[in-house]
């Protein structure tokens, strides 16, 4: 059986305390990705090179970037149908990012005003995985929202199959989304690359995308070096709360969607129903065994694949609240899958009736599938177009302003032990006495 049973009927909550997770990148993961990046950071390219060699076992020594010619020529051969469906859901995430909202106007209060400026990040970068499958989806996802924040350049970094080029469907993914390069690295020095620059690639801003935990660390340990948008952007995890009517078929087949991108994930279901619970681990079997990804699947379901059972509605919303996951998905009646959505509180995306499986989100519904896995959910959000800007507020203060609310600021300052803070302000104050009344 694919899918183990943690009986939770009759246990209130909290629930963070007794729900198994996932491990946790341990210390091999973080030295690994710590010494990748030194090197990547001292050596560039060379480094670079010599861990696509060594990890990937792809030679590139002949140069990072894949040629615009290579690109051209993919997008002339791609299947037309292909490149109807990247077309169609770029159109879509691009219209959905820019509905996003626009910044506020002015703040205006007792002669103070602060304007809003919003400003793109000169450059982004791309990550998209590779390996296990390719990800074409994942690069318009990415460069959508950065197209619609403005951003000046956007860079792609794709691991290289063996023959070290990068797949067709991706390369036209990104001519479709406007990414000006495309370099044929991955992992961790992919990650340290964008971060710091090297001699082939110039440093980046802020970098989007999900990867596995070596890529998602390498994040971790550079955010601040360079900007991480979408928190942790790891492993996929999926949280299918099934009620009594859910057709077992569909909850089963939205369970191994997202345990299919390999090890470290997490498949939760989630049911007040016993009986349903067994149809839809009988069902997941079946699917496992008749699987091409069969040896990914087992590997997540392995370790977290499991069935929560629980006593009712309101448990299983605060089980999945509990776990935060990237994907929830309420495959309930539509009416009550909305009446449910008013107590989510951690969820990356929520997928609502029986005819929303999380794949339509991942592909084409337009709203971002980069989201935040490993709990982050309790406190971060999808990859939007804000990932990609910067917001300065622009201060205006009136002689009259300065009049009334200086002497606070000079007393805040006195108070603090900041001298030259209260005489900025205090000079001005006596420019204006000295001047008299107006």
């Amino acid at each position: 059986m694919s899918l183990r049973t943690l009986d939770l009927r009759g246990t209130p909550p909290p629930y963070e305390g007794v729900l198994p997770r996932p491990s946790a990148p341990g210390s091999d993961v973080h030295d690994v990705v710590a010494e990748i990046l030194r090197q990547v950071r001292l050596e560039g390219d060379d480094a670079v090179v010599r861990f696509t060699a060594e990890l990937d076992r792809v030679d590139v020594s002949d140069g990072l970037r894949v040629p615009r010619a290579e690109i051209e020529k993919a997008c002339a051969e791609a299947d037309p149908a292909l490149w109807r469906a990247l077309e169609a859901a770029f159109g879509r995430i691009l219209a959905y990012h820019a509905h996003e909202g626009t910044p506020p106007g002015d703040f205006v209060e007792g002669g103070i005003t602060v304007g809003h400026l919003t400003r793109a990040v000169e450059r982004a970068g791309i990550y998209a995985p590779g390996g296990r499958a390719r990800y074409p989806s994942t690069v318009l996802m990415c460069a959508a929202p950065a197209r619609v924040a403005g951003v000046g350049s956007i860079a792609l970094c794709v691991p290289p199959a063996a023959d070290s080029r990068i797949d067709t469907a991706t390369l036209c993914a990104a001519s479709i989304a406007g990414v000006d390069e495309v370099y044929r690295i991955g992992g961790a020095q992919a990650i340290g690359a964008m971060a710091y620059g090297t001699r082939s690639i110039p440093a980046v801003d802020v970098i989007a995308g999900p990867g596995n935990a070596y890529v998602a660390e390498a994040k971790r340990q550079l955010s601040g070096v360079v900007g991480v948008a979408s928190a942790f952007a790891g492993p996929s995890e999926i949280v299918v709360v099934a009620g009594p009517d859910a057709p077992p078929s569909f909850a089963a087949v939205d369970l191994v969607v997202q345990a299919e991108h390999g090890p470290d994930g997490l498949a939760w279901l989630v049911t007040w129903d016993a009986r349903l619970a067994e149809e839809i681990s009988v069902e997941v079997d079946r699917i496992v065994a008749a699987s091409s990804r069969r040896a990914d699947l087992e590997a997540t379901l392995a370790t977290a694949g499991i069935v929560g059972l629980v006593d009712g509605p309101e448990q299983a919303l605060a089980v999945a609240n509990a776990i935060a996951p990237e994907h929830l998905q309420l495959m309930v009646p539509e009416e009550e899958g909305l009446a449910l959505l008013g107590a989510v509180e951690n969820a990356g995306a929520v997928f609502i009736g029986p005819w929303s499986p999380a794949s339509m989100g991942d592909y084409i519904a337009g709203p971002n599938h980069v989201l935040p896995t490993n709990r982050t959910a309790r406190f971060a959000s999808a990859l939007r177009a804000d990932d990609f800007r910067k917001h300065v507020h622009a201060v205006r203060v009136t002689p009259e302003a300065l009049r009334v609310l200086g002497p606070l600021v000079v007393t805040l300052a006195e108070t603090e032990g900041l001298p030259a803070h209260a005489q900025s302000v205090q000079r001005r104050l006596d420019t204006l006495h000295e001047r008299g009344p107006t």
